[in-house]
């Protein structure tokens, strides 16, 4: 067998110090300052994971499973005293539970001895083998006839015991059921990696051998897991005086769940590459020092890992230029590339346009049946009850700024059509439209200024409309949305976290308000009970009298109570003329504090049961789904809550009918009436600002929804995106309902409860984030039930608005606590010893950090102000003067900073700066051309460019 013969080479020769400090010199270039090259195990790391580039998914996940042998009564007995798939759990002295997941901490001398292990032992690569039988027999058959080796395969052939912590009638239970409840948290394509280490009499030599599988093959009943198995460590020997094969055993089992070294296990063609990954792996170790730490303490599981491709590129990242590193961070590390594929101009009319509809239409039918899911159901509920709300809050507040020309159900049936539209053909579907505060302050601007020069608003502002849908055309066949990459974070974190205040501002103004209708009874004492009294009086004699004859009382109680006033209740007193007397006519529940009860009680509780998923209790399914449906939980148990006490909170009000809220309009506007003709082309001087602030509101928010740690796979559309909503401004100006953009808040919202988890995860190791559900369904499910909800008004109006303002309350905080703003606020207050270990804080100034946090929180302030003003028809140049103030930064702080705290924006002439990189680069290749030539021997030659 050629590839056996090939990687199993002779032992080499005797462990002196010479084989032990070949450890100490395998350093790779720039670790050690004794050598001057490349050393051969790091050149032959660096062929291997180049041969192997791209082919991340040919070295599964590894389960590892140590088994020890034992002496029993019944003689020698296999035992499984530890795995491993990210982390290590050991079972516990008692051998009645696994312990906690947690990190491996080794001793230095077991590592040592795993290398020589791997040197002086027997290497089979790509053994061909199906069964341990086979294993063994071609094992033994390597080995040649030496004492003991007929005793050696008995021992190996015995049946493993399995450490369990279940009673035997739930082992059999699971058995008749077909499943394994450690197994579900192994991914389905995960491969086993036997570990067997022991003691014997009958040895007077180690015996060791690494095998390698030609393909991964069941063995039975020697792994706890159904998995196939690739790798086998075996190690027996003579009796010790220490654990030494014990140690030997967790060392193999913590060098194989590293990564990098699976990969070199996986190409190696002989025992000098697997000694090449272990010198790797120990040139990359931490040592913690025997008087400074105890390791008998175990190690928790960090929340994240470090991720192993910045040891694949070591070598390529020491040899880049300074400034392509700066170049790598400003367009990697803050998850933005300089232009994105999305972004790249054609030169074309419509070019971006034709690419977004051809980007698109491949995925389209699959954003419907990926929508299957009940996370989608728990997202459309909770989404809808938040449109639901929007729709009536801005609703009520157009038609107070609009004299009812535009009102609550002009808002139902615009959010119920633009949204419907636009997720069944928008580029981003997860993208939420509605009403937004800007626009309002424009809309409550163009009314005052039609009523003060007497012109008809909804004809000033169908002109308007078109005049917007025009221009955004125009935007969209020039591949305006180009501009985009000039939205760094400094943009999008003042604009994002400027509608997260409004929404928290706006839900908080709504509920003080209920102190106005609802007054608190502050006058009332507890002692003078027994003085407060209201009874019904007829009108004018103060004597009690029969009710005059057609105003009878309509309940049975007040017929009997028709000869005495005072039992009538306060309806039936008004009603037959009569009047209430007494000190305590005036009292009103405490409808306000319960209403911030059942306010501050909704946020709380979809807070708490948001970060349920976490929590330690319950199994793992209930607390993802209660944390899915954590919002909808919420509301549930305050309406419940509400209900029960039978309070007389203020309830949810839809429309029941399809009548325009002001009679004196209709459903469509007509372009020439009342206003006179020069009307339409006055109209072009407020549609501008109105573009731009529909420019920078839809791609600010589509930048924000579309940012690579968000892991969409779909691509994004902001040219498709933008020409929807520009033909949506004709359809809205010509039917006199609401306009519609991008709501950040609600499509953050949307995106979060969309978020996909990794559902097998290794113990210890928290979930990984996958992505996001990109689909249509949920939007478009959700703007259909806006539209019917005119006909839910029965059901709705049981809704108290006080949990519908804590959802509100909710959604502003979480947009919040998204952003990077909020976090260099909290540095503000915070001592330098207390403060986080963010990525930034290594690498910019303490000082230039607040200045920079400084900057941003004016320029906040500034937008909050102006759009309280009169000063707020300048809202939208505003928003744009953002990415000016931006650039003007780079006056302050140096390109090095703003990699760290923002993102770069794009130079010029970016082909220009290229040549530049590429010359710097060709002359660092040069400079380091002597130094690296030994270690390119073995290395391919690699383009850097």
């Amino acid at each position: 067998e050629t590839k056996e013969a090939q990687g199993s080479t002779n032992p080499m020769g005797p462990d002196g110090p010479q084989s032990r400090n070949s450890v100490v010199i395998c350093q790779t270039v720039g670790r050690s300052i004794f050598t001057s090259s490349v050393s051969s195990a790091a050149g032959r790391v660096g062929f291997l994971l180049q041969k192997d580039e791209g082919k991340e998914a040919s070295c599964p996940v590894l389960f590892i499973q140590l088994n020890e042998l034992f002496s029993t009564p019944d003689g020698l007995q296999w035992k499984q005293t530890a795995r491993w798939i990210k982390f290590e759990e050991k079972v516990e002295d008692g051998g009645e539970r696994w312990s906690k997941p947690h990190i491996t901490t080794l001793s230095l001398h077991s590592l040592f001895e795993l290398r020589t292990c791997i040197k002086k032992g027997t290497v089979l690569l790509d053994l061909d083998a199906h069964s341990l039988k086979q294993i063994v027999g071609r094992w033994i058959m390597w080995e040649g006839h030496l004492p003991g080796l007929k005793k050696l395969t008995s021992v190996l052939l015995r049946t493993p015991q399995h450490h369990t912590t279940k009673s035997q009638l739930r082992i059999v239970a699971e058995l008749g059921a077909l499943k394994n409840q450690f197994q579900k948290k192994i991914p389905a394509e995960a491969e086993v990696s036997n570990i067997l280490v022991g003691e014997v009499d009958f040895l007077e030599k180690p015996f060791i051998a690494f095998i390698r599988l030609q393909e991964a093959v069941g063995l039975g009943a020697l792994t706890e897991v159904a998995f196939p198995s690739r790798f086998l460590f075996i190690l027996l020997g003579p009796r010790a005086k220490v654990k030494a094969y014990h140690e030997i055993g967790r060392a193999v089992a913590t060098v194989l769940t590293d990564e990098l070294f699976q990969r070199v296990a996986c190409q190696a063609q002989d025992r000098e590459d697997l000694i090449a990954g272990i010198d790797e792996f120990l040139d990359e170790l931490t040592v913690l020092p025997p008087g400074k730490w105890d390791p008998t303490i175990r190690i928790p599981p960090p929340k994240c890992l470090p991720s192993p491709h910045k040891r694949y590129q070591r070598g390529k990242t020491q040899q880049l230029s300074g400034a392509l590193l700066l170049k790598s961070r400003a367009g990697h590390t803050h998850g933005h590339q300089p232009v994105s594929e999305e972004l790249q101009r054609t030169g074309r009319l419509f070019g971006g346009l034709v690419k977004d509809i051809r980007r698109k239409v491949p995925w389209y039918w699959s954003d419907f049946y990926e929508a299957l899911n009940i996370q989608c159901f728990s997202a459309t509920l909770y989404i809808y009850l938040a449109t639901v709300t929007n729709a009536i809050t801005f609703g009520g507040m157009l038609g107070d700024a609009t004299d009812n020309m535009q009102g609550v159900l002009e808002s139902f049936l615009g959010t119920a059509v633009a949204g419907a539209v636009f997720c069944l053909f928008a580029g981003q579907p997860l993208t939420i439209l509605s009403s937004t505060g800007p626009v309002l302050v424009f809309e409550r601007l163009l009314f005052s200024f039609s009523k003060d020069y007497s012109l008809d608003y909804l004809e000033f502002r169908l002109w308007i409309g078109l005049w917007v849908a025009f221009f955004g055309l125009i935007l969209v066949a020039t591949e305006a949305s180009y501009l985009v990459q000039y939205f760094t974070r400094f943009t999008e974190e003042g604009f994002c976290a400027l509608i997260s205040f409004i929404f928290i501002y706006d839900a908080v103004k709504k509920m003080l308000s209920l102190a106005d209708n609802f007054p608190v009874n502050w006058d009332y004492k507890i002692n003078d009970v027994t003085l407060y009294g209201c009874i019904c009086n007829s009108s004018g004699t103060g004597r009690s009298r029969l009710p005059p004859v057609g105003r009878v009382p309509a309940s049975p109680f007040a017929w009997a109570a028709a000869a005495n006033w005072s039992l009538l209740t306060r309806t039936e007193c008004l009603r037959v003329g009569g009047h209430l007397v007494g000190n305590s006519c005036n009292y009103m529940p405490d409808i306000t504090f319960m209403a911030f009860i059942l306010f501050l009680g909704t946020f709380l509780c979809s807070m708490t049961l948001k970060s349920f998923k976490t929590s330690r209790y319950f199994p793992t399914a209930l607390r993802k789904l209660v944390s899915d449906f954590s919002i909808i939980l919420a509301i549930l148990i305050f309406c419940g809550i509400d209900a029960i006490l039978g309070l007389e909170t203020p309830k949810l009000i839809v429309p029941s009918e399809f009548k325009p809220t002001n009679s004196q309009r209709g459903w469509v506007v007509f372009p020439f009436g009342v206003n006179p003709w020069w009307v339409c082309l006055v109209s072009t001087v407020p549609a501008v600002l109105v573009i731009i602030l529909i420019f920078m509101d839809q791609q600010i928010t589509a930048v924000i929804l579309n940012r690579k740690e968000y892991r969409l796979q779909k691509g994004a559309g902001f040219h498709l995106d933008l020409f929807c909503v520009s033909l949506l401004m004709i359809l809205t100006s010509v039917t006199g309902l609401p306009w519609y953009v991008s709501a950040t808040v609600i499509s953050l919202a949307h995106m979060d409860s969309l978020k996909k988890e990794s559902t097998t995860s290794a113990p210890g190791d928290q979930p990984k984030f996958l992505g996001i559900r990109e689909q249509r369904l949920t939007g478009l499910v959700v703007f259909i039930l806006t539209g019917v909800s005119v006909f839910l008004a029965p059901v709705l109006k049981y809704i108290p608005m006080p949990v519908l303002y804590g959802v509100f309350l909710y959604m502003g905080v979480a947009a919040l606590n998204s952003i990077q703003l909020m976090d260099r606020i909290q540095l503000l207050l915070m001592p330098a010893k207390h403060q986080p270990d963010f990525m930034y804080l290594r690498h910019v100034p303490l000082r230039r950090v607040h200045l920079f946090t400084l900057i941003q929180v004016l320029c906040l302030a500034a937008l909050w102000i102006l759009k309280s003003t009169v000063a707020a028809i300048i809202f939208p140049v505003m928003l744009l003067a953002l990415v000016g103030i931006r650039k003007a930064m780079e006056c302050i702080f140096s390109q090095q900073d703003l990699s760290w705290l923002d993102d770069i924006m794009p130079e010029k002439d970016r082909k220009e700066e290229e040549e530049k990189l590429r010359s710097s680069q060709e002359k660092e290749e040069s400079d380091s051309e002597d130094v690296s030539r030994a270690g390119k021997s073995c290395l391919p030659q690699m383009s850097l460019h």
